[in-house]
């Protein structure tokens, strides 16, 4: 079976040619528009070498070059590589050699890095390729050309006449190789074919009612699951408007609502959080009808401080890079339960298992493993067939991640696997410890951890920062906590942090907080 991704570009923009598919600042780009950019970009990838299946990696923020650049590489028939811009140049070296990717789009700020660790990878030739080695092609700011030597200009891939073929793809092509963040080691690249990417987007936005005259904010980062498959993949498929912001900025989110009439709004925990304690007072923000919250788990007193403040219902969902984004959500307002990262959706079996992978029955006493099998899940890490046996193994991807389901069929994550803290024998679950730090007036993020302990094995451990004006001493919290869980879970030891160290998206990264 024939299928590229790209044709829900082509069907918006022969739907509605003039319609507009992109806002950035002062800028606006219409289907019509976008389809023949990108479609320039994939003739001049073709025109340059590169052959059929190549993987071209892309680290760019979120402007209209992306897309450009996201639906010129699915045209061609080949595999995009999103990368975070924010890497280091031995980093980006690690993830096109990995890719084997063969030319690299980068950001003018972002270029002397990304440039240094594309020189690392300089030598490789890939069969077929008229061109061997590694082009670096450069998107500068408006009215600049600064790019570091031996870089070409994105420029040079808009050079070309033709601009309406869509390379007829196998549905199980890979169209996004997409690496995991490498929390229990070096990341991996995730295999997202087509059809998974297309059904995902188009089960996930028929969930939440996504309509033709919708503009979604786009601040989640695009090269990140939830930003393309969840913001991207969706606005384009049901034919709405992208509002795009580069960066996440409390002030400059709550503008381009008021400015673009925002309807739709997809975030992570720490962007409600952040937008909760900003002043509205004054502000337009009617055009928001419905707010989605995914990456991590969202303690429940943002979301009804969130909810309170500015009249929008958050849906929570769940997902990962290998599931092409979204694996389960609460459908609506009616149909929900605070804290629940809801239902399975259409196509996708869910299963909590033992340590032995059998099946266990329903209730909170019930923790085991989620195991995810459908038609979003990813074929496999790249060239890495051992990783791929074990995360799939009976025919079911493990997630690592820990919950429960209820006789409703709703289900809940408890925490990752791998952040378990067993503590004396038992199971302390940093999830419902932060759950209880959230809920405390001075603190406004929290992480808790296992650090070692020789009598214990564990002990319980949390850092937290605190609310603007608020204090506090690490006794009163521990104090806190000891009055609202039991005696094994509270944390022994707190520590009071400026900030918590987060990820691309704004999720908090355990990993980088040390005992």
């Amino acid at each position: 079976m024939s299928f590229n991704l790209a044709i829900m570009l082509r069907e918006s923009a022969l739907e509605r040619p003039d319609k507009t598919a992109i806002i950035a600042g002062g800028t606006t780009i219409s289907y019509a528009e976008l389809d023949a950019l990108s479609g320039r970009f994939a003739a001049s990838l073709v025109a340059a070498g590169y052959p059929r299946g190549a993987s071209i990696g892309v680290q760019l923020p979120n402007v209209p070059q992306f897309l450009i650049a996201y639906f010129g590489i699915l045209k061609a028939g080949m595999t995009m590589v999103p990368l975070n811009p924010l890497l280091m140049a031995p980093e980006v070296s690690y993830h096109l050699q990995d890719s084997d990717a063969v030319g690299l789009v980068t950001w003018e700020g972002f270029a002397p890095e990304a440039a240094k660790g594309a020189a690392a990878v300089s030598g490789m030739t890939t069969p077929g390729m008229t061109t061997p080695g590694m082009t670096t092609y450069v998107v500068s700011a408006p009215g600049s050309d600064a790019r570091p030597e031996g870089t070409a200009s994105f420029l040079e891939l808009l050079t070309a006449e033709d601009d309406g073929d869509i390379c007829p793809t196998s549905a199980d092509d890979t169209a996004v190789l997409l690496y995991t963040s490498g929390t229990t080691g070096r990341p991996k690249g995730a295999m997202l074919t087509h059809f998974q990417l297309f059904m995902n987007c188009t089960v996930a936005g028929g969930l939440f009612e996504v309509r033709d005259d919708d503009v979604t904010l786009a601040v989640l980062p695009l090269f990140h699951v939830f930003g393309l498959s969840s913001v991207l993949n969706i606005a384009i498929r049901f034919g709405g408007t992208l509002s795009l912001v580069p960066r996440f900025d409390p002030k400059a989110v709550l503008d381009a609502i008021e400015r673009d009439r925002a309807t739709v709004f997809l975030g992570v925990p720490t962007m409600f959080f952040a937008l909760l304690a900003e002043d509205i007072v004054g502000r337009d923000l009617s055009s928001l009808r419905i707010a989605v919250s995914g990456g991590a788990a969202i303690p429940g007193e943002v979301i009804r401080g969130w909810e309170e403040k500015y009249g929008v219902i958050i849906l929570e969902g769940y997902g990962l890079s290998e599931s092409a984004s979204t694996a389960t959500f609460n459908v609506s307002a009616q149909e929900r339960k605070m804290l629940s990262i809801g239902k399975r959706i259409w196509g996708v079996e869910v299963r909590i298992v033992d340590d032995q992978d059998q099946p266990l029955p329903p209730g909170p006493n019930n923790v085991g493993e989620l195991l995810l099998r459908g038609h979003n899940i990813t074929k496999g890490y790249y060239q890495k067939p051992a990783e791929t046996e074990e995360a799939f193994r009976g025919g079911w991807f493990h997630t690592g991640d820990l919950g429960y389901q209820d006789d409703e069929d709703f289900l809940f994550i408890v925490d990752r696997k791998k952040d378990l803290i067993i503590r004396g024998g038992y199971n302390v679950y940093p999830r419902e410890v932060e759950e209880v730090l959230y809920a405390h007036p001075a603190v406004a993020e929290a992480a808790v951890i296992g650090r070692p302990d020789e009598r214990l094995g564990e002990e319980v451990m949390a850092f937290v920062s605190l609310q603007p004006g608020a204090s506090t001493t690490p006794d009163e919290v521990i104090v806190y906590c000891k009055e609202q869980m039991a005696a094994y879970k509270y944390p022994r030891e707190v520590r009071i942090i400026d900030e918590l160290p987060k990820g691309p998206t704004g999720k908090i990264l355990k990993k980088d907080v040390a005992p």
